[in-house]
């Protein structure tokens, strides 16, 4: 480690850390929750003369006393990720989102510091400009939703830049185009003995994250998850043939299934070759998690 900041600090260079205070909450029952926030917590870290009100100032300043300690006491520092997901958990939504990212341009860009290195702005890069929905669940099936904008460039929420707190909307991506509206739905009058497997295999290649507990589409039931699964895929292949038969299972309709929190997406005009299914049926993780909670 010392070679590697001796060759940072030769070449002017940042040290770049990830914090997540998501993740500080997410993976730790006890963490309390207004710590990983910035509108004061009851929780404050004091170390000697110092208060910490939050995860990032207190992670932030470790890093600090660890380059003091080593030598490096000037060397600047990026937080090169930090963010908030909006679906696939149970502390990830919409509202915690833009709470957690408006209250973070407020506090980095107030010039207050933190308590190792006050008066002074902290440079951070929000994570992520939009969401992935092939990206790993292997950490947590709200990996897919880091974006402050959906898949299609739509803002999920307002968000002030200037870290004012005013509600500003963010401009949305213009002339988008969407395949026909159609979407994949449970058929009621199909064998239903069948119906686990064939969501688990929808869900094995398409983003069934947001059936998870506490997430944007758990709460509509075994007709409303499986559907939301099948249309998944329906558009994932860019509404193939007969990419919504599922065994006779499912149905094509005009008629949009979405409700309430519940998005049931359309997908966008692709000019790519089309998706080809493979030919086996595995059940990963996606498919197990979609498969727990069919039944809830």
């Amino acid at each position: 480690m010392k070679e590697l900041l001796s060759l940072l600090d030769k070449n002017q260079a940042p040290f770049t850390i990830n914090i997540y205070p998501y993740l500080s909450l997410q993976q730790n029952p006890n963490f309390p929750k207004d710590f990983a926030f910035f509108d004061g917590s009851t929780h404050a870290v004091v170390d000697g003369s110092h208060v910490y009100n939050n995860v990032l100032d207190a992670i932030y300043d470790l890093l600090v006393a660890a380059l003091n300690r080593t030598g490096f006491p000037n060397m600047p520092i990026f937080v090169g990720e930090i963010g908030w997901p909006t679906d696939g958990d149970l502390n990830a939504n919409v509202a915690s989102a833009q709470k957690f990212n408006q209250e973070l341009l407020k506090h980095v860009l107030s010039n207050i510091g933190t308590p190792l290195r006050p008066g002074g702005p902290l440079e951070v890069y929000l994570f992520a400009l939009m969401d992935e929905d092939q990206k790993s669940v292997a950490p947590g099936n709200f990996e897919p939703h880091w974006g402050i904008f959906t898949f299609d460039g739509q803002p999920k929420y307002p968000l002030d830049l200037t870290g004012q707190g005013r509600n500003v909307s963010l401009t949305k991506a213009s002339d988008v185009r969407y395949l026909p509206l159609r979407w994949c739905v449970l058929n009621p009058d199909g064998d239903m003995s069948k119906l686990a497997e064939n969501v688990a295999y929808a869900c094995t290649h398409a983003d069934c994250t947001p059936l998870t507990y506490g997430s944007s589409c758990n709460s509509m039931g075994v007709p409303g998850n499986a559907s939301y699964a099948f249309n998944r895929y329906y558009q994932l292949t860019n509404q193939a043939g007969n990419s919504c038969y599922f065994e006779g299972l499912g149905m094509v309709t005009s008629v949009d299934p979405s409700t309430g929190s519940c998005r049931f997406l359309i997908e966008l005009a692709l000019s790519s070759a089309p998706f080809r299914p493979p030919a086996s049926l595995t059940i990963p993780f996606a498919g197990v998690i979609a498969l727990l909670f069919l039944w809830i």
